[in-house]
């Protein structure tokens, strides 16, 4: 399973004190050993900007040097827009890079590891997969492709 890892994931599997014992850590460990991941900058940007110190910097460099990246093209941007304003008209409210990070997962046929609650609105409506949940067959149905 080719999966794409969530700002709110890393956060927790690289917390300073011992990570939690949640699913969605225990799917990213063994998923860096066994499994593809991949990320894009905006990811790396978050936890850069949420750690402190020299230390915390490098571990995530370092971690990251291994990990794909995908950089959004000019077409991932204009769809994200069309995802947010659709969400938005069906009454599911979310992020200008939620909706980016959602554009990238449903192109690249990824699988989205998260614990944010918005990416499970957001793929209840559209094509976005999300690690560990099972739809309805009538919420299966995207809005939009």
């Amino acid at each position: 399973m080719n999966l794409f890892v969530d700002t709110s994931v890393w956060s927790l599997a690289l917390r300073r004190d011992s990570p939690p014992d949640r699913s969605e850590v225990r799917r990213l460990r063994e998923s860096l050993v066994g499994g593809t991941v991949y990320t894009t900058g905006l990811v790396l940007q978050e936890l850069l900007q949420g750690f402190r110190g020299p230390r915390g910097r490098t571990q995530i460099i370092e971690c990251f040097a291994a990990i794909g990246m995908i950089v959004p093209t000019r077409g991932d941007h204009i769809l994200a827009a069309r995802l947010r304003n659709e969400c938005r008209r069906h009454g599911i409210q979310i992020g200008t890079i939620d909706a980016l990070l959602a554009q990238l997962c449903i192109r690249h046929k990824l699988v989205m590891l998260s614990t944010d609650r918005d990416f499970g609105h957001i793929a209840a409506r559209t094509p976005l997969r999300l690690w560990g949940v099972a739809y309805p067959a009538f919420l299966t149905r995207p809005l939009f492709v």
